[in-house]
């Protein structure tokens, strides 16, 4: 069988092209309807054009100035919002260091340690009041004695106070914590 002789009008069909560039049919069929090639007749195209064609595409030549400035457009919207989210980072990293704001699950878990306080001063609540309610002569003395150790428990909720020294300290672990994870990445 004789080898045909491949010219510059050698004319190849589709799944010529998709075999010489490593693409499917259906990606140069696509890129067909795109404009991106263009066949001389139906699922054919010159060698020489195609290929040309291809290079334009991948090099970009075929992109119009106003396809290239809108690209440039997007990509420095895309910079700067970038660029705003790490500001904002950067200032919420400051403010936590500061103290002016705390993280959600910091808040979560000083709050659950003064609910199990609570918790705990309730659940004692029996145990104390106990003995005085046993001697206690009327359902008067009786109520008497649970007020009284319901306000010493409601003294001590009024005295609680913030305390940013306790956010500081689960900020501090944090980034200890923090700095030798990035530590043991290095490694």
């Amino acid at each position: 069988m004789e080898r045909e002789q491949i010219t510059a009008n050698t004319e190849v069909t589709t799944t010529e092209v998709a075999a010489m560039f490593g693409k499917t049919a259906r990606r140069i069929q696509q890129l067909t309807q795109d404009g991106v090639l263009v066949p001389v007749s139906r699922g054919k195209f010159r060698i020489a054009d195609v290929i040309e064609q291809w290079i334009d595409h991948l090099t970009g030549d075929g992109e119009s100035e106003e396809e290239l400035e809108r690209a440039r457009v997007k990509r420095a919207v895309h910079d700067a919002r970038l660029k705003e989210a790490k500001a904002t980072i950067e200032t919420l990293k400051a403010d936590e260091l500061k103290g002016t704001m705390h993280r959600a699950d910091d808040v979560k878990v000083l709050t659950e340690d003064m609910i199990y306080t609570i918790r705990s001063n309730l659940m004692a609540l029996p145990g104390r009041v106990a003995v005085d309610a046993f001697a206690a002569e009327s359902a008067a003395e009786v109520s008497a004695v649970i007020t009284k150790e319901i306000h010493k428990i409601m003294r001590e909720l009024a005295a609680y106070r913030y305390d940013p020294e306790k956010y500081a300290e689960r900020v501090r672990e944090r980034e200890r914590w923090m700095d030798s994870w990035e530590d043991e990445d290095e490694e």
